[in-house]
């Protein structure tokens, strides 16, 4: 590639012209991410999205509640009556989804899903340790399904 943007359009349509011949295969991070978007060009009409309401990693303690000194991260989502409610250690995630039912969760990277797990008639589920980098999780069940907004849990 000589210089850019090219001094006029007789160099422009080179240029142009040898991209086009052997433009060789596209990076896997490029192919994964436009698999990735694709899947998800109908997430808005079967999920309803979860909005972070708590995080204890930036939200001050409640007034009179005391807490040890743990190294745990609780998070909270709500979408309507849904609540997805998680704890965040290194060495895994337990959460509660509530109402309380049978379902499954699935945690979903940029990459596409990570894990996958199922909830019990209570509503718990637990994953192992977190991913690096933004997170959604998935929980659905026979009554409804939610997605959280995207959120590093590390």
């Amino acid at each position: 590639m000589g210089q850019w943007p090219p001094a006029d359009d007789d160099a422009l349509l080179r240029e142009l012209g040898e991209a086009l011949r052997d433009p060789g295969p596209p990076p896997e991070e490029f192919l994964a991410a436009g698999y990735a978007a694709f899947s998800w060009r109908t997430v808005d009409a079967e999920l309803a999205l979860a909005e972070l309401t708590f995080d204890s990693a930036c939200d001050p303690e409640p007034a009179g509640m005391t807490r040890s000194a743990g190294s745990a991260r609780a998070l909270a989502f709500h979408a309507g009556p849904v609540v997805v409610a998680i704890e965040v250690t290194g060495t895994g995630i337990v959460g509660q989804i509530s109402p309380a039912r049978s379902g499954r969760v699935l945690v979903r990277t940029p990459r596409g899903p990570y894990e996958e797990v199922p909830v019990d008639a209570v509503g718990f589920f637990s994953l192992g340790p977190p991913p690096s980098g933004p997170v959604q999780l998935h929980a659905r069940t026979s009554d409804y399904a939610v997605a959280t907004s995207w959120v590093s849990l590390r």
